[in-house]
This record gives C-alpha cells, sequence and structure tokens, in this order.
C-alpha cells in the first residue's frame, strides 16, 4: 500500500510539473502579445509591464527545473516519465527564452522617445503569427496533441517568410525611423517563432520518443 501511494504522488507531481509548463506558456504568450501591442500604440506603462512581469517567468522556470531536479533524484524515472520530466525542462527553456525577447521588444519601446513611424502592417503579421505558434505549441502540449505540434512546425516555414517580408519592408525606412531597433523587434519575433517550433518539436518526442529537427535554428 505504502507503494502505491508513492507511486500516486509521483505521478501527481508529474502532473505539477507539466501544469507549471503551461502556465509558463500561456504568460509567455502574454508578455508577447502585450509587447507588440505597447509597441503599435506607442504605450510605455504596458511596456514596463511586460518587463516587470518577465520575472514570473523566471520563477516559474527556476521552479520547473527545482522540481524536475527534485523527481529525478528521488525516483530516477526511465521510459515515459523520464520524457516526461526531460521535456518539461527543455520546454521551459524554450520559453523562457520567448518571454525574454517579449522583454527585449518592450525595452525597445520604453526606450524611444517616440512613437516609430513605419507602416506596421509585416510587424503585425510576423507577431500575429509568433504568438499564434505560441498558443499552439503550449495547446499540444498541455493535450498531447501531435498533430497539432506538427501544424507548429510546419507554420515555422510561413514565419520565415514573414519575417523576410518585414526586413524588406523595413529597409525602405531611413536611420531616423527606426530601421535599427525594427530589425530587432522582427528578428526577437523571429526567434520567438523558432522557439515555438522547439517546444512543438519536444511535444512530439515526448508523445512518440522520436527526435525530429526541423531546422537549424539558432539556440538562443
Amino acid at each position: 500500500m505504502e507503494q502505491q501511494i508513492t507511486r500516486k504522488a509521483y505521478i501527481e507531481e508529474l502532473a505539477k510539473i507539466q501544469e507549471k509548463v503551461v502556465e509558463m506558456g500561456i504568460a509567455a504568450e502574454t508578455a508577447c502579445k502585450n509587447a507588440i501591442e505597447a509597441l503599435l500604440n506607442f504605450d510605455k506603462n504596458l511596456a514596463a509591464e511586460v518587463m516587470k512581469n518577465d520575472d514570473i517567468i523566471d520563477d516559474l522556470l527556476i521552479d520547473i527545473e527545482d522540481s524536475c531536479i527534485l523527481l529525478i533524484a528521488k525516483q530516477q524515472p526511465i521510459a515515459h516519465d523520464l520524457r516526461v520530466i526531460t521535456t518539461a525542462f527543455k520546454i521551459s527553456t524554450d520559453l523562457e527564452r520567448i518571454g525574454d525577447h517579449a522583454f527585449d521588444i518592450a525595452k525597445i519601446t520604453c526606450n524611444s522617445k517616440k512613437a516609430f513611424d513605419f507602416d506596421e502592417t509585416s510587424i503585425k503579421k510576423l507577431s500575429d503569427c509568433a504568438v499564434n505558434m505560441i498558443n499552439m505549441s503550449t495547446t499540444a502540449y498541455k493535450n498531447a496533441d501531435v498533430n497539432m505540434a506538427e501544424k507548429v512546425c510546419i507554420e515555422d516555414d510561413t514565419a520565415d517568410s514573414l519575417f523576410a517580408k518585414t526586413l524588406t519592408q523595413i529597409a525602405a525606412f531611413n536611420e531616423n525611423k527606426g530601421i535599427s531597433e525594427l530589425s530587432f523587434i522582427s528578428r526577437y519575433l523571429e526567434r520567438i517563432g523558432d522557439h515555438a517550433t522547439n517546444i512543438a518539436e519536444w511535444v512530439i518526442y515526448l508523445e512518440t520518443a522520436e527526435r525530429i529537427r526541423k531546422t537549424n535554428r539558432l539556440s538562443d
């Protein structure tokens, strides 16, 4: 009976870790939405809020990492249980990087003396794509949905295409209109899409035990 109780507690701890990862995914998605909204509306208060709330994402990462390490030390998991812990560790790291990029975008808004004078269409499309990829990858993780995870990987091609188009549009602006800042923002959004794709790939590994790597993306 004692062993059964221990196993039950162990399964509950695994579930709590996955719940924290989903919570972190929602927080990262919200950070990206708010960072872009702050940029487009030149809302420095909202941008400052995004920067402040980055601590929440960082704290969740530490909590998840500590929980994973503790479970490994106490239970020595194997097979699927080990994949649950490993993927939680990996996915939370990607989500933390997404939060960092949202922070970076918000920081640009906070440091700007005036709103950017640019056609927001391309950046809006790229940001919508990136945010949607975060949502889809988090949902795929929550629901163990391999098909949705695979769709995220396919969507990464769309993000790359939008990124290229955005850079082309930005190139039409001169320096005093913030071409450097807009280029950085576009790169952050493209990397957010890459991290969302990483998450999707970890979901596929979690559910199938098969490793895939769609592209040679940057690790940060």
